[in-house]
Parts: structure tokens; C-alpha cells; sequence
């Protein structure tokens, strides 16, 4: 772009050297003769000044080094979504493409083409198109109206991530030519929003999932828009800034899946907001510097009538430090699946693998953690443990077991709401189970089990004692040996004293015996 045109560039974004900026001032700096545009810079250490220059103030930026002058010819305003689309999508013709000739007949006369095929080829691969990506292609508009929809009509999936897109309206001029678009991704443009609610056009009838990360939307300027999104099911919504100032109305009811994450200004009164999103599966909450949750409408062991939908949540990279926070989470009468990595509670643990068992214990219907699914053996394993753990607590608070004098007090019910519950469902734990054990001695880790061989009724039932932290693929060495066939023949399961008549096989070769929640007693199956 020349020196001279400069009108009407305030607020467009630009390209310098492959960083993006948004134009804040065009005009004359003086000492300095010619024309200037005053950027600020995405990045906020990429400029030199915050818009002033020798004591005057030319324009504002948030940061002390998000400003620079730049001369009008260095500066890459974009092109439209046709001309970027062409340039990634089209193939290039080769040179016997372009010189080929046709003899097409126009009413009686005969007139020979150059290249005619080559545009022919060039509509049919746009027209194919179903899912693009022009992340980072400079897009800055629609271009000429009506272009966009007679060459890709096809069209459902867009990724505009990284442009030069300057406004809410740009990105429905687009839009409004892609009647079957399904999936926009506008993340990191400085987006202008509308001030105000907008008319109804349509434009957005089929969009089911809108991505608008770093876009500098507010949560007014979400509602505002909302009503164009009357299918909507997913809204990606990372690193705003956004305060949650009101509570959704008529709007946002299809979306499954919110992603807040990388909003530090969001807390737990302003997630009570969107608590009754009817459809709500998946709510993503990384990175806010959540700390605390607690559900004012639901009792020690109640539900909540909160996030009824919610099935998985994900908490990763927060502040949550307490217990009692995990015990909130088994008031949500959908939670299945679980991510709270990065956590102090999580990662200050020396025992990664007792604080996943504490979690599973915790929350009932719980089915995955941290993306590892819960197998039956480990919930009953890790719930078994969670009595052992605090059995003697438990006895201390009140706690008995005859239950005409089971009374545990206040105070243990709140930080172990599910402990009675596993009671009912295992039964009380017995006196001896309660003693802590001196983890460093071998004599304190070894269980006492009986030996069966099933397939072989002539075997006689032996006693051993094994390490509980020796792992099903040791032990099925060991039994390798004994008996003189391959380790990949043998077959392990066990019967718990506790629980006559059912087997437990042990199917992950890489799980210590203690995973498995085996006691003296119990009784090993081995089959080959």
C-alpha cells in the first residue's frame, strides 16, 4: 500500500514480517517528514513505545511496548477469501495446460479457447471443497459479493485462525455465503463485536461449533451475538478475559460443550450462571485459578440440581489444594469422566497412583480420570482402600460397627461423605484391616494366599506369601517356572474372602497386587 492510501485504515488489522498488529493512528509524526501508521502489536514486547513519540501522545496501548510507527509501504493489509482460497486450494496448471486450445461453438460460430479446461479444473476443485483451513492466509474480508458462494457452495468447515479480520461483520459477510457452514474457527483475531443485540439474519442456521479464542470478546458482546446460533453445540471461548456477568436467557441452550479455559477473572459464583445450561455435556475450566467449589443447593451425600447434563469436566492447571473440593464434584448427578492434572492437590502428592485412588473413591459414578478409563477391579480396589485408609478416623469421629451405635460426627461426614455409603456397600471395615502398616518393612508387605489350580483337581491347595507390590507379570513368571510352562499361557484371577463366589481376573500385567486390593486369605486362581 502506497503513502498516500491511508483513509479509513483505524482499527483494520495488518501483517508486518508475519506479525500481526491492529492500526491505531494514521498520520504525519512529526520531526519526521511523510506519512506513518501508529500499530499495536499482538505481541506486547514487539514494538519500542506505547503510541508516544517526544512527549506526544499519537494513540494508547495497554502495554509500555505495544506500539510502533510504520511506514504505510511495509505494511500487509490482507486479501479476500477467494483470492486466498484459490492460492491455497488450486492446483497450478502446468505449461501445457495453459496452452492448450479448445474449439467451442458459441450459436453457429466456432471460437477456440486457450486454457479453458484450466478453468473448468479450477471451478470443479473449488466446488469440491467440504472442510478448509486458510490459518494464517491474511484474510482480511468476503471480497465481492456472491463470489465466495458461486465458487465452493460446498463448503462446511472453516479454520480462519490467525488473519487479519478486524470485526464481527467481516466474518458474517462471510459466513452469509456459505449456506451450509457447520464449523468456524476465528481464533487469534482482534475481533470488533456489535455494542448492542443484532437483528436476526440467519447468517448462522447451521453453525454447530464456533471457535473464538483470543478474540477479545466480552461475555455481553457472547449474548449479544448468541441468537444468530440457534444450533449451536460447541463454543470455544479461551483466553478472553471473560467475566461471566449474567446468566445465559434463551440463549446458548443447544451448546454441549463450553471451553472457558484461560480466563483467570472467572470464580465459582459466576460458573453458578451457567449452571442450568440445559444441554451442557462437557465444560472445559483449565487455567482459571479455580480454588473452590461448592454447591449451596445440595446436602452432605445429595445431588445438585446444578449442571444437570455435565459429563465431563475438566479442571486442569488450577489452585485446587482441597479434598473438600472433590467431594463437591459427587454432588453432579451426570459426572462421568474427570481431568484435574497440574493441581496442588494432584501434583504435590509423592503418591500419584493413592491420589487417583482417592479421586476414583470419592466420586461415584466417576468412568474416567485424567483420560484413563476405571476399570471395575480399580474402583472396587481404590474403595476398598479408601476404607482401610480412614477406618480408624472413621472409629475416632463416632463411627461403629453396630449400627445401632454407628454415630460418626459432623465433621468427618463433610470431609468423608461417601465412607458410610461404601460401608453399606463392602461392610464395615474389621479392626485388624484398620492397623497402619510400617510401609519400609518387606515382613509388614507380604499377603498370606492360597494357591488353587483350577483346571487341575489333583493339585493340592498350597499357602505363599508374596510381596503385594509384585506385579501380575512377576508373579506369572514365578508360576512360569513352578510349572514348567510359557508365561504367556498362564492365566491369573482371585477370590476375596470378602466377596465368596466371585472372581476378579487380574488383567493388567503391569499392576502391583496391592492395585487389585488382595488381602491375606484371599485365594489366587491359576489357570494355563
Amino acid at each position: 500500500m502506497s503513502d498516500t492510501l491511508v483513509s479509513g485504515v483505524i482499527g483494520r488489522r495488518v501483517e508486518v514480517n508475519g506479525e500481526r498488529a491492529t492500526v491505531r493512528f494514521s498520520g504525519v509524526v512529526p520531526p519526521v517528514a511523510g506519512l506513518w501508521l501508529g500499530v499495536e502489536w499482538d505481541n506486547p514486547e514487539r514494538g519500542k513505545h506505547d503510541g508516544s513519540h517526544e512527549g506526544t501522545v499519537y494513540f494508547k496501548c495497554r502495554y509500555p511496548t505495544g506500539g510502533s510507527f510504520i511506514r504505510p509501504n511495509k505494511v500487509n493489509f490482507g486479501v479476500d477469501f477467494l483470492t486466498a482460497l484459490k492460492k491455497r486450494y488450486v492446483l497450478e496448471d502446468g505449461p501445457e495446460d495453459d496452452e492448450r486450445e479448445q474449439v467451442v461453438r458459441i450459436g453457429s460460430k466456432a471460437v477456440e479457447t486457450v486454457g479453458f479446461d484450466s478453468i473448468l479444473k479450477q471451478q470443479s476443485q473449488l466446488s469440491r471443497l467440504r472442510d478448509i483451513s486458510l490459518s494464517k492466509c491474511a484474510v482480511c474480508g468476503a471480497g465481492e459479493k456472491g463470489r465466495i458462494a458461486e465458487a465452493c457452495p460446498n463448503i462446511r468447515e472453516v479454520d480462519l485462525s490467525q488473519n487479519l479480520l478486524s470485526s464481527w461483520d467481516e466474518v458474517t459477510q462471510i459466513a452469509g455465503e456459505l449456506a451450509l457452514l457447520e464449523a468456524l474457527n476465528l481464533s487469534e483475531n482482534k475481533l470488533q463485536f456489535p455494542s448492542d443485540s443484532l437483528s436476526l439474519t440467519g447468517t448462522f442456521s447451521t453453525l454447530k461449533v464456533l471457535v473464538l479464542n483470543q478474540t477479545g470478546i466480552t461475555w455481553a458482546e457472547v449474548l449479544w451475538c448468541a441468537p444468530e446460533w440457534p444450533v449451536l453445540q460447541e463454543l470455544y471461548l479461551a483466553s478472553n478475559g471473560i467475566s461471566i456477568s449474567e446468566r445465559p436467557t434463551d440463549v446458548l441452550q443447544t451448546v454441549k460443550l463450553l471451553d472457558l479455559s484461560s480466563n483467570p477473572n472467572i470464580n465459582e459464583n459466576q460458573l453458578f450462571l451457567i449452571a442450568y445450561l440445559p444441554r451442557l455435556e462437557q465444560l472445559i475450566l483449565s487455567n482459571i485459578g479455580l480454588s473452590s467449589l461448592h454447591f449451596p443447593d445440595a446436602e452432605i451425600g445429595g445431588k445438585t440440581s446444578m449442571f444437570p447434563a455435565l459429563q465431563y469436566l475438566v479442571v486442569n492447571d488450577n489452585q485446587i489444594s482441597q479434598w473438600a473440593f472433590i467431594n463437591e464434584l459427587d454432588k453432579l448427578q451426570s459426572l462421568h469422566a474427570l481431568s484435574c492434572i497440574r493441581n496442588p492437590l494432584t501434583e504435590g502428592s509423592k503418591e500419584a497412583q493413592n491420589t487417583r485412588q482417592l479421586i476414583i473413591a470419592k466420586i461415584a459414578q466417576l468412568k474416567s480420570l485424567n483420560k484413563c478409563q476405571i476399570f471395575p477391579e480399580e474402583r472396587r480396589g481404590a474403595e476398598l482402600d479408601y476404607q482401610k485408609a480412614f477406618g480408624n478416623e472413621w472409629k475416632k469421629a463416632g463411627g461403629h460397627q453396630d449400627p445401632d451405635r454407628n454415630r460418626p460426627n459432623e465433621e468427618f461426614l463433610a470431609a468423608h461423605p461417601r465412607f458410610q455409603l461404601l460401608c453399606d456397600k463392602y461392610g464395615t471395615p474389621e479392626d485388624g484391616e484398620l492397623k497402619v502398616q510400617q510401609p519400609f518393612m518387606l515382613k509388614n508387605q507380604l499377603l498370606t494366599l492360597k494357591i488353587k489350580y483350577p483346571s487341575q483337581l489333583d493339585q493340592q491347595v498350597l499357602e505363599k506369601r508374596l510381596p503385594d507390590s509384585m506385579t501380575v507379570q512377576k508373579v506369572k513368571g514365578l508360576f512360569s517356572r513352578l510349572l514348567k510352562v510359557p508365561v504367556s499361557d498362564i492365566l491369573l484371577s482371585y477370590e476375596s474372602l470378602k466377596m465368596p463366589g466371585r472372581e476378579i481376573e487380574l488383567q493388567n500385567d503391569l499392576k502391583p497386587l496391592q492395585f487389585y486390593s488382595m488381602e491375606n486369605g484371599d485365594c489366587l486362581l491359576v489357570r494355563w
